[in-house]
């Protein structure tokens, strides 16, 4: 999958919409489950998580005009070939553009999903109306959430964020990263088994990539790192709290 960048294309007409674009994704089936969606993927996020593999999309921005004109005429055409736009990051839910941008893609004819951390409810609430499906990041357990994502007090402000999803009705999958460096296979089983109890039904765990991260360290093996046997045994005890249930490498 490559990450396209340099949609800074001045020639194009000015949308009044603001969004710092960091990189599109043209066509995947992974992003946005059973549709055939791209990824538009927007500068600035206010977590650190340690394994993170697009630093350079942290640093907030302001975004130009033509950047949100040039995916426009990207999406003008891609009607009738793909089904979804989702909005990625960083965090995308840091750009007060967002729901205008979100409408504007409902208007194309194509459906919205959006992949967040949940740091800002009340913006996640604002956003509702033009949303088709949501992908919620859930870092850790409690207060296990603020040390993986380097953040104080952000664990309250995803659990409003869960609590709104569960209430809206709208359709939504859990997903949490892992890095052997954060947990161990008990914490992942009773962050599993919390989510469920919470109403949770669609949940996938993803391996977290080695290589480039945020912090050099999460890029070393990890001594204690599960056998396969021993993780695979764990979806299987798993899987049967979930209406859906993905382990993703």
């Amino acid at each position: 999958m490559t990450l396209l960048t340099g949609l800074d294309d001045t020639s194009a007409q000015p949308n009044s919409i603001r969004l710092p674009i960091a990189g599109l994704v043209p066509m995947t089936t992974l992003d946005y489950p059973d549709h055939l969606a791209c990824v538009v993927f927007l500068q600035g996020c206010p977590l650190r998580c340690g394994y993170c593999h697009n630093p350079s999309m942290i640093p907030p921005r302001r975004g130009e005009p033509h950047e949100w004109q040039a995916i426009l005429e990207f999406l003008s055409t891609r009607r009738n070939l793909l089904e979804a736009v989702v909005f990625s990051g960083g965090e995308p839910t840091v750009n007060a553009g967002l729901p205008a941008a979100a409408k504007e893609v409902k208007a194309l004819g194509f459906k919205v999903g959006l992949h967040t951390a949940g740091p800002y409810p009340d913006r996640l609430t604002r956003l509702l109306p033009h949303l088709d499906w949501v992908g919620l990041d859930v870092k850790g357990r409690g207060k296990e959430f603020d040390r993986i994502c380097g953040r104080p007090g952000i664990w309250q402000r995803h659990s409003r964020s869960l609590g709104i999803l569960l209430d809206s009705g709208l359709s939504f999958e859990c997903r949490t990263t892992i890095h052997w460096k954060d947990f161990q296979l008990a914490d992942v089983e009773r962050l599993a088994l919390t989510l469920a109890d919470c109403g949770v039904r669609h949940y996938a765990l993803q391996v977290a990539r080695g290589g480039q991260c945020l912090d050099a360290s999460y890029a070393q093996p990890v001594t204690h790192a599960p056998s396969t046997a021993r993780l695979n045994a764990l979806v299987k005890r798993l899987a049967p709290h979930f209406s859906r249930f993905e382990l993703r490498h």
